[in-house]
C-alpha cells in the first residue's frame, strides 16, 4: 500500500518560536561576554535601552516616573526583555518557513543594536562590536536548532512497522532525523548558557567587584567642619510622616544610567577647564586630603509630582566646589558650569549657585558612609536648592566652566529649563488616602520644603474654609525640609477636602497648578477624607 503523504506535525511554529527564544538568549549572552572588551554600555540590551531613554520626550519621562517612580528602569527592562522574546520567537518561526527571511530579522536588530552602541557617550571603536557579534551568535543558534526540529510524522501502511514521530529517533539514508527529546534538550541547553554569559558577561563588565572591594576597604577622613547635629524636634512625632533623615536605602534614585557605573577611586579624575584662566585635575586621594565638610541638604527631582515622595533630606561629607573652582579662576564671562558623568549625562548648574557660599559639594558620602554606587560613588554633585537634574550628576569626572547660551546639558535639549531652581512644595502624609478618619479631634502632619530659603509658615485648609497655621518642627536648616503638623478640631462626619501650603520669606507657594515640565510641578496638596 502507498504511504500517505508527509505533513508537519502539530506545534511545529510552537517548537519553532522556542527556537527562536532560544537563540536570542544566546544573541543576548554573546552580547554581554563580548561587553567585556567595550565596557558595559556595549552591551546590545544596555544600549538600545540607553538609546530609548535618551529619545524620550519629556511628556514621556514625566508620565514614566509619576507613574513607576523608582521602578521606571526596572520597567523600562522588562519591556526591553518582552519586545525582544516576541521578535525571537517570531525570528523562530519564519526562519523555519524560509530561513532568509528569519535570518534577516535577526541581522536586523543587531544592526539596531550597533547602532544604538555608537550614539553612547563613551562609545569606542568597538562599540557596535558585541551587537554584531550577539547577532551572529544568535544566527548560528537558531540555524542549529532548527536543523534538530522533530522529523515530520508518516505514517505507516495498515499493519505495517510503527512509523517514526516526534518522540523518535530514526534514520533516513544513514542520517540521524532528531526526535522531539533531543531537540528539547538542545534548546534547554542553548537557553541555559545564554543566561550563564550574561550574567557572568554583565558581572565582568561592569567591574562591579572591584569597585565594591574598593568602598568596602574606604576609611573616611574626618570632616573637618563636621554638620551641626539636628535640633531637638525636627520631627513632629507623628507616625506616617516621613523621618526627617531619610535612610539611604529609602533614599530616592532617579537617574538615565541603566547599568549602574562602577568606578574604581584609584582611577577616578575630576577635570576643571573652559572658562577658566587655568585648567585643574584632581584625583582620589588629593580629594580626600583636601578640608571636607558636612552639610544637611534636601535634594529633590524635577519630576516629582505634586505631594510627590522624589525628595529626601541627608547629610553629606564633601568638598566644597567653590574651592576648586577658586583654583580654576573662572573668567568674568561665565555664567554655566557643564557638569559631566563618567556615562555621559551633563548637567548645566548655574556658576553663582556653586560660589555664592552655599553647600554645594563634591560629596563622597551619605550618612557617614561612602556613596552607595547607585547614588554616584565615588563622587557625585550635591548643591542645595536646585533640582536634581541640574544640579546632581553621579559619578562626576568633569566640571566645564561656560555660559548658558554656548551649551546644553541632557535635560535641556529635551526641553527642560536650563535653571532649575527648588520650588516652595508642601504635602500632606497624614492622614493618607483611604485612612479610616474617625470624628473628632483628627491629626494633620506632613513635610514642607524651600531648599536654601527656608520654611517659615505652613497653613492648612479644610474645604473652602480659612488657611489655619500648622505647627512647624525644629527648623534643620535652611538647605533642609522641615515637618508640620496641624490638629483639626471636632472634625464633622462627611466628606472633605484638606489642602496645605508652604511659606518662604518670599510669601507662599504658588496655588497655580502645573506639571514636572519645563521646571517643576506646582500647586497645592490635597487630600480627600472621608470622616465617619
Amino acid at each position: 500500500m502507498r504511504a500517505l503523504a508527509a505533513r508537519p506535525p502539530r506545534g511545529d511554529d510552537a517548537r519553532a518560536a522556542a527556537a527562536g527564544l532560544a537563540a536570542g538568549t544566546a544573541t543576548v549572552g554573546v552580547g554581554a561576554l563580548a561587553a567585556v572588551l567595550t565596557g558595559p554600555t556595549g552591551d546590545p540590551l544596555v544600549a538600545v535601552g540607553g538609546a530609548f531613554v535618551d529619545a524620550t520626550p519629556p511628556w514621556l519621562k514625566d508620565w514614566a516616573v509619576a507613574t513607576f517612580g523608582t521602578a521606571d528602569k526596572l520597567v523600562l527592562g522588562i519591556g526591553e526583555v518582552v519586545v525582544l522574546a516576541v521578535l525571537a520567537a517570531a525570528a523562530g518561526v519564519l526562519a523555519r518557513r524560509r530561513w532568509a527571511s528569519g535570518a534577516v530579522l535577526v541581522v536586523a536588530l543587531g544592526g539596531l543594536a550597533a547602532l544604538a552602541a555608537t550614539t553612547r557617550p563613551d562609545a569606542g571603536v568597538l562599540a557596535p562590536a558585541p551587537a554584531l557579534l550577539g547577532a551572529g551568535g544568535g544566527l548560528l543558534a537558531l540555524r542549529t536548532l532548527l536543523a534538530r526540529l522533530p522529523a515530520p510524522a508518516r505514517r505507516a501502511p495498515a499493519g505495517g512497522p510503527e512509523a517514526s514521530g516526534p518522540d523518535r529517533s530514526d534514520t533516513a539514508g544513514g542520517r540521524v532525523v532528531p526526535d522531539r527529546r533531543t531537540f528539547l534538550r538542545a534548546t534547554a541547553l542553548v537557553t541555559a548558557a545564554g543566561v550563564v554569559a550574561t550574567v557572568v558577561g554583565r558581572a565582568v563588565a561592569s567591574g562591579a567587584r572591584g569597585a565594591a572591594a574598593a568602598r568596602a576597604s574606604l576609611r573616611l577622613p574626618p570632616p573637618a567642619r563636621p554638620a551641626p547635629p539636628p535640633p531637638s524636634g525636627v520631627d513632629v512625632g507623628v507616625a506616617g510622616v516621613e523621618p526627617w533623615a531619610t535612610p539611604v536605602a529609602d533614599f530616592y534614585r532617579i537617574d538615565t544610567a541603566l547599568v549602574v557605573p562602577q568606578v574604581d577611586p584609584a582611577t577616578w579624575r575630576l577635570r576643571v577647564h573652559g572658562l577658566v584662566e587655568r585648567e585643574v585635575e584632581i584625583g582620589w586621594d588629593e580629594l580626600l586630603a583636601a578640608d571636607l565638610v558636612e552639610a544637611w541638604v534636601t535634594l529633590a527631582c524635577v519630576s516629582n509630582p505634586v505631594g510627590g515622595d522624589l525628595v529626601g533630606n541627608q547629610r553629606w561629607l564633601g568638598l566644597p566646589v567653590r574651592e576648586v573652582l577658586a583654583r580654576a579662576m573662572p573668567t568674568t564671562e561665565a555664567d554655566m558650569v557643564l557638569s559631566r558623568s563618567v556615562d555621559g549625562f551633563t548637567a548645566s548648574t548655574p556658576l553663582e549657585a556653586l560660589t555664592d557660599g552655599r553647600d554645594a559639594l563634591l560629596a563622597v558620602a551619605m550618612d557617614g558612609a561612602p556613596l552607595p554606587p547607585e547614588h554616584g560613588f565615588p563622587v557625585r554633585l550635591v548643591v542645595p536648592g536646585l533640582y536634581g537634574y541640574v544640579s546632581a550628576t553621579k559619578w562626576v569626572t568633569e566640571l566645564e566652566v561656560t555660559r548658558f547660551d554656548r551649551a546644553d546639558a541632557y535635560w535641556t535639549v529635551r526641553g527642560w529649563s536650563p535653571r532649575g531652581p527648588v520650588k516652595t512644595q508642601s504635602r500632606i502624609e497624614v492622614p493618607r488616602p483611604g485612612a479610616d478618619v474617625r470624628a473628632g479631634d483628627v491629626v494633620v502632619a506632613g513635610t514642607a520644603w524651600a531648599q536654601h530659603r527656608g520654611v517659615t509658615q505652613v497653613q492648612v485648609r479644610v474645604d473652602d474654609g480659612p488657611w489655619q497655621d500648622a505647627d512647624l518642627a525644629a527648623d534643620g536648616g535652611v538647605d533642609t525640609w522641615r515637618q508640620w503638623r496641624w490638629r483639626w478640631p471636632d472634625a464633622p462626619a462627611g466628606r472633605h477636602v484638606l489642602s496645605v501650603r508652604a511659606w518662604d520669606p518670599d510669601g507662599p507657594q504658588t496655588a497655580v497648578p502645573a506639571g514636572a515640565v519645563p521646571d517643576g510641578a506646582s500647586g497645592y496638596d490635597t487630600l480627600v477624607v472621608e470622616v465617619a
